[in-house]
């Protein structure tokens, strides 16, 4: 519901030319000796426009008329060919996308502003004597309509409505949609299904081996002995220790793995 007041421009060669712009309503023409009442928004403005749309909120015929200036100089008021009555607006359809999310019914429409209200229409395809209706008054994003049934089509059209003016406008083109059958949404399941399955038996195996080698490390990690702790001869040519010897096996320590000790005190024991 926004309005407009556009004209021709006035082309002067090598100079700006400014214009303003004047509205009169009911009251100024009946009620005030035919006055006119500036736009101060648009006063010596240099574009060929001017928004009037709070200039004429009421549902009265308006007149308006521009005029072009030049310096000191002042053309003559060029107002409309008839008198404006907003309750005249043309509105135009709303834009709309139809959407089928899974089973549920949904539409988009553009945002026009808080003056404009949507009536939507929409109905099982085959089924237009059952049509059914819903008002929105706030567009947010996406308007929930119905549950669809599987296997069906839906169609949806919608018009806009000023409250204001009381007027609406032509419907939308219409759009139709359907949700995917039940048997191959079914269908469509069991194969995921399947596959899921078969992945993860595969994939079992290849898990239980990779999480025991995590297990094996993280409890029982792998030491590694430096090269100056290593066995450098054999353990046949090591020296047996006795309480007299004591001072001269303590220049001849070697150590020995736990495994290679219980091998020795077996061998002594036979």
């Amino acid at each position: 519901m926004k309005h407009f007041l556009t004209w021709n421009p006035v082309i002067v060669p090598g100079d700006t030319v400014r214009y303003s712009v004047e509205f009169q309503g009911e009251y100024e023409r009946y009620y005030a000796n035919e006055s006119w009442i500036a736009i101060s928004e648009c006063s010596l403005i240099i574009v060929t426009q001017c928004d009037v749309t709070e200039d004429i909120s009421a549902t009265v015929p308006y007149n308006l008329r521009v005029r072009a200036n030049l310096g000191s100089q002042s053309s003559k008021w060029s107002t409309l060919n008839g008198l404006f009555n907003r309750k005249t607006t043309f509105l135009t359809p709303p834009m709309m996308k139809v959407i089928a999310d899974g089973y549920h019914l949904l539409v988009e429409l553009e945002e026009l502003g808080p003056a404009f209200q949507f009536h939507i229409f929409y109905w099982r395809k085959g089924q237009e004597n059952e049509m059914h209706k819903k008002t929105v008054k706030e567009i947010s994003s996406v308007v929930h309509l119905d549950t669809m049934e599987a296997g069906a089509d839906y169609c949806v059209k919608a018009q806009t409505y000023v409250e204001a003016i009381n007027r609406s406008s032509n419907f939308s083109q219409m759009q139709c949609v359907g949700v995917q059958d039940g048997g191959s949404t079914w269908l469509t399941i069991t194969v995921v299904s399947f596959a899921g399955f078969v992945v993860g038996v595969l994939a079992l195996p290849f898990l239980a081996w990779k999480m025991s080698q995590i297990f094996q490390y993280s409890c029982c990690p792998v030491v590694v002995l430096p090269d100056t702790l290593k066995i450098t001869e054999s353990p046949a040519k090591l020296i047996h220790c006795r309480s007299e010897e004591t001072e001269g096996c303590d220049v001849a320590v070697h150590v020995i793995p736990p495994e290679e000790i219980l091998q020795l005190w077996i061998q002594d024991a036979l």
